[in-house]
């Protein structure tokens, strides 16, 4: 049913095992190499068709300059953290209080509840898009950082309550019924009890929701446009003038617009890890 460990296997195929390893994080790393080649590239090189040779002048310092002074990259990425710190906030402390009630009290309608949270993540975004336009556009959010971030934590805490219902169900009951029987409130449950056990959860969760939010081009396209509220997925086309893409400005941007979500899992990474992996072995 499970692979075999690379360990147990065949000297030959731990060889060919290893040989592969290197070629195919070469393959899977080859795009983000592509961008940063480009990124240090002058505009002349793609003129010339230079697309992977080396640079005919290191430009790096000009470009990632540009960026900053010669564009609107800083305002898209103050948008973006506008966005996404907000939605991680929303979907991650209404995902708590869901997952709890979810997670905790037996009652007839728990399944259902749980099945409408998740039921939203199978539904594709092309079909979303129109009908989710025009509610923004009638009720004034079109074009606002306040409508991408209401319609962001609606859209996540479908997933976050499966991820903290499935964790808060995981713990212990005998400290929940510990407290009842104390005659502690509710809340009081939740708050001091099941919320310090669900750090690891949490943070988890954050670095998910971050890079799912930071990331994402198509709502931002679709609810947003222009740079008061476009976040910095959708303001790198910016790049683009009307008969030719700056290609080195853009590869520019493109690398600090992922810089973000990559110091925010560094950060993060042991309580990451830890989040993904509590309650696996016991």
């Amino acid at each position: 049913m499970f692979p075999t460990p690379i360990e147990r296997t065949s000297r030959s195929w731990q060889v060919t095992y290893q040989a592969l390893l290197p070629l195919a994080l070469i393959l899977w790393l080859l795009p983000l190499i592509a961008v940063a080649i480009f990124s240090v590239k002058p505009d002349a090189d793609f003129a010339n068709a230079n697309y992977w040779g080396w640079p005919s002048s290191f430009e790096g310092f000009t470009n990632y300059a540009l960026v900053f002074t010669g564009s609107d990259m800083p305002q898209y990425l103050l948008n973006s953290f506008k966005i996404t710190i907000p939605t991680v906030i929303g979907a991650v402390a209404l995902s708590c209080m869901t997952g709890f009630a979810l997670g905790i009290y037996k009652f007839k309608a728990n399944i259902w509840l749980f099945f409408m949270f998740v039921a939203g993540n199978f539904v594709p975004f092309q079909i979303l898009m129109v009908p989710v336009r025009d509610l923004t556009l009638q009720m004034g959010l079109y074009n606002t950082i306040t409508g991408l971030v209401l319609f962001h934590i609606a859209f996540q805490t479908g997933f976050c309550t499966l991820f903290m219902r499935n964790f808060i169900r995981a713990l212990p009951f005998e400290l929940i019924e510990a407290a009842r029987v104390e005659g502690i409130a509710e809340w009081k449950i939740f708050w001091y009890v099941v919320l310090p056990l669900m750090k690891p959860a949490i943070a988890a969760l954050s670095v998910l929701i971050f890079t799912f939010i930071w990331n994402d081009y198509f709502w931002a396209v679709v609810l947003t446009q222009g740079v008061e509220s476009q976040p910095v997925t959708a303001g790198i086309t910016s790049f683009n003038a009307q008969y030719r893409a700056a290609y080195h400005l853009m590869s520019a941007g493109s690398i600090v617009a992922a810089l973000p979500p990559v110091a925010m899992f560094f950060l993060m990474q042991r309580h990451f890890i830890a989040g993904l992996t509590l309650g696996a072995v016991k």
